[in-house]
């Protein structure tokens, strides 16, 4: 070969040697590429299969998670029948079993007849099924005049019931009635006692001055058990009537008399001798008491006592004359009471005068 074309093949060996290397090194760096690129797509395909149990466990999960809501939807449903099925046959019993409306609140409650809390209900059902086997038993050799009798008896059972609730609606009613009238007779019973117990204090301290008295339930106890008398003199209270004189304790109780007819006044009143054990200031007082207190009714008094007649708008007297009884009117000048009173005087000889009956009608007080 000449030495130009050796010259020219050296240069194309020496450029295609550079371009061997280019090539080479463009090589490693695809190489570089392509592992990078296989790095990044193991790594795509192990996340992806990663996803793909992630999604493949959700799956089962949400399948898992919708049965479920399946069963619970299913046992809902079931629970919603039952509870309709239930409050059906709640008031079916209800209705054909009348006591339990009066029993019912003895219901749960523990030792009693309806602790259900004592009793297994699968225990119940063991007992029920046995009692009907044995009813069915016995059904095949029962006697049917006997069961015609059973149905007659069941038939007057059930009339019975009807009439033990007509019974006992009717003893709820007179129950409610009565009721009420203990009501009105309680609110009735502690007005007249509030007036009778103010007006008895009253009449006693004009009878008998500087006392006091009052009636009182006794300790422990209500208006409608019962009352006592207390009486003090001054700032001292007795603790029984037997501590009275017996004058003090005849004015307790013509005191007491005097409230009542206040509290439920009469056009007419009788008394007779209620000052016999009563000195003459005590007399004089009730004479007093009644012109003032009872303005309007009239009194007809027995008495033996000058201080009753002095406050008489009307006085009678009498006397035996030739044994026989003479009965003589007088309106005592000093009488200007609205008291109507007579004196009654038995004559122990013919010419004794002595009060032996009073009379009168009471004139309204100017």
């Amino acid at each position: 070969l000449s030495r130009a074309e050796v010259v020219s093949s050296e240069a194309e060996v020496e450029a295609t040697g550079k371009q061997l290397q280019i090539a080479k090194t463009a090589l490693v760096e695809a190489r570089g590429r392509v592992e990078e690129q296989q790095r990044l797509a193991d790594a795509a395909v192990t996340a992806i299969q990663s996803a793909k149990n992630d999604a493949g466990r959700l799956k089962e999960t949400i399948s898992a998670t919708t049965c479920e809501i399946d069963r619970l939807i299913h046992d809902v449903d079931i629970h919603s029948k039952e509870s309709k099925e239930a409050t059906i046959k709640l008031a079916q019993m209800l209705e054909s079993n009348a006591w339990i409306a009066d029993e019912r609140h003895h219901f749960g409650v523990a030792n009693g007849p309806f602790d259900f809390g004592k009793r297994d209900p699968a225990e119940a059902r063991r007992r029920v099924s046995q009692l009907s086997e044995r009813r069915d038993k016995l059904s095949r050799t029962v006697n049917m005049r006997a069961m015609n009798m059973l149905g007659t008896a069941e038939e007057q059972y059930a009339d019975l019931l009807r009439r033990r609730e007509i019974v006992l609606a009717d003893k709820r009613k007179i129950q409610a009635v009565i009721d009420d009238l203990d009501a009105r007779k309680e609110q009735v019973l502690r007005a007249a006692y509030e007036k009778v117990n103010a007006e008895f204090s009253s009449i006693f301290s004009s009878l008998l001055p500087g006392t006091r008295a009052q009636l009182v339930p006794p300790e422990g106890q209500t208006i409608l058990e019962g009352l006592q008398f207390r009486v003090a003199f001054g700032d001292t209270w007795k603790e029984s009537l037997s501590e009275l004189s017996g004058g003090q304790r005849s004015l307790v109780a013509l005191a007491l008399i005097l409230a009542l007819l206040l509290f439920k006044p009469a056009p007419i009143y009788i008394l007779d001798e209620v000052d016999a054990a009563l000195d003459l200031s005590h007399t004089q007082n009730i004479g007093q008491l009644i012109k003032n207190h009872f303005n309007n009714a009239q009194f007809i008094v027995v008495s033996l006592k000058d201080g009753m007649f002095n406050n008489a708008n009307v006085l009678f007297k009498t006397k035996f004359v030739d044994g026989v009884s003479t009965v003589t009117r007088h309106t005592p000048s000093t009488s200007s009471s609205a008291l109507a009173s007579a004196a009654l005087r038995s004559a122990k000889a013919s010419d004794d005068m002595r009060p032996h009956q009073i009379g009168g009608r009471r004139k309204l007080a100017a």
